[in-house]
């Protein structure tokens, strides 16, 4: 028997994704690179608890879009890992940043990575992706290839350092 309500690709991808945490949990480790049950319980915006935070690793991990092993620098860690599938989401929540950012109340300092996602557009999403097979995957990514992450970690820091210090930011 079929568990699905209908065969429609949209109804099919929210069956796996349209639940208030996968998609966030999705996006701290891709963009937060938080790769550890802790990080992601601690380090979200949104205060995930701590039982709804096992039950969608759990259910993402049996999904297919996570995976987990022993962390080699941490004998009592699990190390999670994004899969194939949930790193081909880099162009949907790029698309997702982008429209929440034109119709939505949005912060600066939460904002700026996802406009400069879409100002970046498909070749930068493309060299998103190759980082993060690298972090998650272990597939080298070409050589010199800057650092998307590291581009909007910095970009994120320097607008939430903006955003603590208005005193500092001169005006004409």
């Amino acid at each position: 028997m079929d568990d699905h309500r209908s065969g429609c690709p949209i109804n099919l991808s929210l069956e796996v994704l349209g639940d208030r945490w996968s998609l966030l949990i999705i996006r701290d480790m891709m963009f937060g690179n938080r790769r550890h049950f802790r990080a992601l319980l601690t380090q979200s915006q949104e205060g995930i608890a701590s039982n709804i935070l096992a039950d969608r690793l759990q259910r993402l991990t049996q999904l297919g879009m996570i995976s987990s092993a022993p962390d080699p620098r941490h004998k009592q860690r699990v190390l999670l890992s994004l899969t194939e599938p949930a790193i081909q989401l880099v162009p949907v929540l790029a698309h997702l940043g982008a429209w929440g950012r034109r119709h939505l109340p949005v912060t600066p300092e939460l904002a700026i990575r996802a406009e400069l996602l879409e100002r970046g557009g498909p070749e930068m999403w493309a060299r998103f992706m190759d980082e993060l097979r690298e972090l998650h995957l272990g597939v080298p990514r070409p050589a010199g290839t800057p650092s998307v992450l590291d581009e909007l970690t910095a970009a994120y820091l320097a607008e939430a350092e903006k955003l603590s210090h208005p005193s500092r930011i001169l005006t004409p």
